[in-house]
């Protein structure tokens, strides 16, 4: 007797998947730190699972004849239970770091767990990413920063807008947290992305609140004519 395979009602479909994608999400963040982690994507395809991840050093990711990429593809495979070849990780290169919040929040980290200043690792960060063509940047860096007060510091340059539908396209965020010594830091990043109709730097559609004047078009001499005729 055969049994049919058990269906799985929407509502938990998108909780399974979403919980699937905040793990693995969570586990090449701590993996992958060091090489510029800066985000996945799963597309599941009839076959297998594909998960492309985004990194600022892909040789670093792909590891020796891809020797890091497989012991990956391992870890991911045991810890979500699934069969041989169902799931397959590949690696992309960031094409425009200086655009892409998660890795100016890892560059961040980084530089602050090595012991630079507060504002002059937050200023470094804000002139590249200013020098990367963005529309404008925000850095918000809270906790023990100096004292044994906790206060934040914000660090702002250009034009950024908060609310609205364009925020969703607009604005690439990412939260990151340090741990030193005196406690732990917590690092917000927001990125304003310009408008580029080719949509590799940004999106495609300019922001709704952008007016464009068009040039008035030249009158032709035989419908002036006829107009003054009347």
């Amino acid at each position: 007797m055969s049994t049919a395979p058990r269906r799985i009602s929407k509502k938990r479909k998108f909780a399974k998947d979403g919980v699937f994608f905040a793990e693995l999400n969570a586990f090449l963040q701590k993996e992958l730190a060091e090489e510029g982690y800066s985000g996945c994507e799963v597309r599941v395809t009839p076959s297998r699972t594909e998960v492309i991840l985004r990194a600022t050093k892909t040789r670093e990711v792909l590891g020796e004849k891809g020797r890091r990429i497989r012991e990956l593809t391992s870890a991911v495979q045991k810890r979500f239970n699934y069969e041989e070849q169902a799931i397959e990780l590949f690696a992309e290169k960031v094409p425009f770091r200086g655009l892409c919040a998660q890795a100016q929040a890892e560059s961040l980290r980084y530089k602050l767990l090595g012991g630079l200043a507060v504002r002059r690792a937050c200023y470094g960060v804000l002139r590249f990413v200013m020098d990367s063509e963005a529309k404008g940047v925000e850095l918000i860096i809270s906790g023990k920063l100096r004292s044994q007060r906790a206060k934040s510091m914000k660090f702002r340059e250009g034009y950024m807008i908060k609310t609205g539908n364009a925020t969703k396209h607009f604005v690439d965020k990412a939260v990151r947290h340090v741990l030193l010594r005196q406690g732990v830091l917590g690092i917000k990043v927001a990125i304003m992305l310009p408008w580029d109709p080719t949509g590799k730097k940004g999106p495609r559609s300019p922001l709704p609140d952008v007016v464009k004047i068009l040039e008035p078009k030249d009158e032709d001499p035989a419908d002036s004519e006829a107009v003054e005729a009347q």
